[in-house]
Formats: structure tokens, sequence, C-alpha cells
């Protein structure tokens, strides 16, 4: 049997496991895959750990919010070659860190007295804390960025990157235009493409989860969503949803 490409692991934070679950959903490419890496420490697949021994790559999804969270990031970045940060939470807080209210009253409501006790602190992405090799955005990511990340890797490169925002993957495929359109608050015109306008091709407008294109013009869109009756407040809420207020 040939010797194995790449040893990996996968870990998890404060997420979904989703990310996880759209790796374990490559049934067609996962057969081909295993024959080139030998996979540790991926807690949706087997819930036995393989040891703390020094990896190629590790596979990080998630955002950290505890100290506890921290300590093991920096241990998984001293066991890695190459870190990579897989989906929205990792890359910006995703979800996690759309909280509106205040961050202790949210706490007291769902743990109560036990919420004092806690230590936390904001959902923040991976790399406020280490160094990232490569990431991998959406909510959850595409699978096949997922596969072409670690086939890339095992051959000695690093996958493409769509530099497009999601309305040109609708313009080819001839989708309607929910913004101007329909006057619905898409976020296509600033979100980099990838995901081959998923959303938008069900008439289910772009929340932004993939994060902002380069040079993305916010600005341009801000007038839009205003032109379609939404308040200046709404308006930069959903601009700011997903990393859309980081340069």
């Amino acid at each position: 049997m040939s010797k194995k490409c790449l040893e990996i692991g996968f870990a998890r934070f404060t997420s979904c496991s989703g990310c996880q679950l759209m790796l374990l959903n490559c049934e067609r490419q996962l057969p081909a895959l295993m024959e080139s890496v030998q996979i540790h420490d991926f807690p949706l697949a087997s819930s036995a750990g393989q040891g703390q021994q020094r990896l190629d790559v590790i596979l990080v999804e998630g955002s950290i919010s505890s100290p506890r969270e921290v300590s093991q990031l920096l241990e998984l970045r001293r066991r890695s070659q190459f870190l990579i940060a897989i989906g929205a939470c990792a890359l910006t807080g995703g979800v996690n860190a759309l909280l509106e209210i205040d961050r202790q009253a949210a706490v007291d409501q769902i743990y109560g007295e036990a919420g004092r006790r806690l230590r936390t602190f904001p959902p923040q992405p991976i790399n406020h804390f280490v160094s990232v090799d490569w990431q991998i955005p959406g909510c959850p990511p595409e699978s096949h960025d997922l596969i072409e990340a670690l086939a890339s890797i095992c051959q000695g490169g690093w996958p493409g990157w769509q530099k497009m925002p999601v309305c040109m993957e609708c313009r080819i495929k001839e989708n309607r235009c929910l913004l101007l359109e329909s006057q619905l608050p898409c976020l296509g015109p600033i979100t980099q493409a990838g995901c081959r306008a998923r959303c938008p091709s069900l008439s289910v407008l772009c929340e932004g989860c993939r994060g902002p294109v380069a040079e993305a013009n916010r600005d341009e869109l801000f007038r839009l969503l205003l032109h379609i009756q939404l308040s200046e407040r709404e308006a930069w809420r959903r601009l700011r949803r997903f990393g859309g207020d980081q340069d």
C-alpha cells in the first residue's frame, strides 16, 4: 500500500459542526481522498483521538470564544505545518458574532446563574490569535472547496481563488437579479463568489456568508439598499454581516 500523502486533523471550536458535515457529505470523492490522506482527530467522524502527533494540515472550524479555546488553538498551530480556517465562524466570527444585545444579558438568558461562572468573550475569528495559511469561506463551505484544497495541498500547491462577486455567477446562470429587479436586499454585489450563486438561484437572498469580495463597493450597495426602502441602520447591519465591515 502506498504511503499517505497528508496527515490531517479536523478541529471544532464554537460552531455547529456544519463544516465537518460538508466534508463527510462528499461520499463520491471520499474513497479517492482516503487513498492520499490519513485523518486524525475528526470529532464528527470518530470519538477516538489519535494523540498529539505533528500533522501536515489542521482544518479548523468555529470561532474562538474562551481562554480554553485559545490554548487549544495555539497547540494546534504548533502541531501543524498548515492551518486552514474553514467556514464563516472561523473566518469572521460568523453567526456567533451577530449578537446585537448585551453579551452578558444573552448569557444570563441562556445559562441563568451558571452563566456567571463561564469564562468567555465575544466570538472572534481564528486569525486574531494565530497565523492562517488558507481560508475556505461559506456557511457552510462548498464541498468542492474542501476537496480542492486538500487535493491541491497533496500535489504541492494551493487551489485557485475566486475573485469575482456572487453577482457574476448569477449573470452566468442567467438568474433574475434579486436586488435590481426584485428590489430585495441581496448582498451578492459585495460577496465573493465560489458558491455558484446557490441561494440566489433558488430566489433566496445572498446573506454574504462567503465574506466580502476584494474591492467591494459597499458605498454603492448602501445607496441601493436605501433606494429599496431599507433604513440606514438596517442597511449597515446587512453590509456588516460576515465580516463585511472589515477592510
